[in-house]
């Protein structure tokens, strides 16, 4: 097994063949897609396992999304934290959005090399996408009263999962001005909990309900 993959079987154990043999794949799409559009930096495309693949998945590490759960991923970039969330819940929907054209070019051109149905991708704006969601994710895009207004409107009132439905935010660094800005009730879970790298020393999932 690639060593890069035993990274996410360290903390995630329970991998179907399928699931595995989806992360795995992982390095050569981005890998080759980076190349002609660059969605990762040079250095971190290195370190795609670690900054990027776990980052997105610790998400899992607070929340275990039931079946049919529908999730927005705003700001995807090239699929993150979207496309490892959704190998890791098959029969959970994403719709991963982007303002940016080339980049959705690349999560969709991911996607359909894993083979994945259950993701879906535009090249729009969050507040353009119609519908309402279980969960917002979203990973290092803008500052949480930024965010919120983009998504007012998008969370369904009807909880099923173990947390009620709100907006979680991979998040670095100290958020105190940012959460006071914000005006919001906002709960976090220090990443260096659930992982032992370095990189995850000062990350953090935050997490908030909004209104409608």
């Amino acid at each position: 097994m690639d060593v890069s993959v035993e990274l996410i079987t360290q903390y995630f154990p329970e991998l179907t063949d399928e699931q595995l043999e989806r992360f795995t794949q992982l390095t050569e799409l981005y890998s080759h897609w980076n190349a002609q559009i660059n969605v990762v930096s040079r250095k971190d495309i290195n370190e795609l396992y670690l900054k990027h693949v776990l980052h997105s998945l610790s998400i899992a590490k607070v929340i275990s999304f039931q079946p049919k759960t529908k999730i927005l991923d705003v700001g995807t970039g090239g699929g993150f934290p979207g496309i490892p969330l959704a190998i890791l819940f098959p029969e959970v929907e994403f719709v991963l959005v982007d303002s940016i054209g080339k980049k959705i070019k690349v999560v969709n051109e991911v996607a359909e090399g894993l083979g994945l149905t259950n993701v879906k991708a535009y090249h729009k704006r969050a507040e353009e996408i119609p519908g309402q969601f279980d969960f917002v994710v979203t990973r290092a895009v803008a500052r949480i009263s930024k965010v919120l207004p983009w998504v007012k409107g998008k969370l369904s009132p009807d909880s099923f999962n173990e947390l009620k439905n709100g907006v979680l935010f991979l998040k670095g660094g100290d958020l105190s001005e940012e959460i006071e800005e914000s005006k919001k009730n906002v709960e976090l879970f220090p990443l260096k909990h659930f992982f032992k790298e370095e990189f995850f020393e000062t990350k953090v999932i935050a997490y908030t309900r909004v209104k409608k």
